[in-house]
């Protein structure tokens, strides 16, 4: 990734929306949290906006794509915050319990899967007991199938930069690929690799690695 797009990126981190929903898989408590937690969504909705947006594909015929296997070919009209929290709903009880964090910014969806669940330290293979919580994903977004799904790779800061974005990059396959082999279209996913380049806690000690070493699948809405 150049570094242009990973400064434009962050700067779109900056401008994420002021407010979000949070969900705490351990306490079962919802939170309305403010700007101060902008940092916690990682690479953030806003940051993954602004990637599909400096796309060179034509993401409108992809969306045609997405929404005619979907059926009748229509997006998402006026009932879009309703389809979207229906979807949020159905995934914060698939997911109670995980160890995911469900958070809702206005129309998308952000579901972030730390380190200590998903993969071991410098590996890309999915942890055993992490296959059951992807299922439950997959099931959500079979049924609400008007959505495009970002997965996003993120590591510590342990290696090098380049091995870092490497790894990141094989991490989101990994996910994205077992979720294409549930029956989810290849259309509807799209893979991201952000490297080291977005923390959430500090690289200093190892609780910090472990969220820093993570997957983010956001959840976008295809509207008219």
């Amino acid at each position: 990734m150049k570094k242009s797009l990973v400064s434009f990126l962050s700067l779109a981190l900056l401008i994420t929306l002021s407010s979000c929903t949070t969900f705490d898989p351990y306490t079962g408590e919802e939170k309305t949290t403010n700007t101060a937690v902008g940092a916690s969504i990682g690479a953030g909705v806003g940051a993954v906006i602004a990637y599909l947006d400096n796309k060179d594909e034509d993401s409108r015929k992809r969306n045609q794509r997405i929404l005619a296997a979907a059926g009748g070919g229509a997006a998402i009209g006026g009932g879009i915050g309703y389809y979207m929290d229906a979807q949020e709903a159905k995934l914060r009880k698939q997911l109670r319990g995980s160890g995911v964090s469900v958070e809702r910014v206005g129309d998308n969806i952000n579901l972030i899967m730390p380190g200590n669940i998903t993969f071991a330290s410098n590996s890309a293979d999915i942890n055993a007991s992490f296959y059951p919580v992807l299922d439950s994903v997959a099931l959500v977004l079979e049924e609400y199938s008007r959505t495009l799904v970002v997965v996003a790779g993120h590591t510590d800061s342990d290696g090098t930069a380049e091995f870092n974005q490497r790894l990141s990059q094989r991490r989101a396959q990994s996910v994205s690929g077992y979720l294409a082999s549930q029956s989810i279209l290849p259309d509807r996913l799209e893979t991201l690799a952000f490297g080291e380049s977005q923390p959430i806690a500090s690289n200093d000690n190892a609780a910090g690695k472990q969220l820093n070493r993570r997957v983010e699948i956001t959840l976008l809405p295809i509207s008219g």
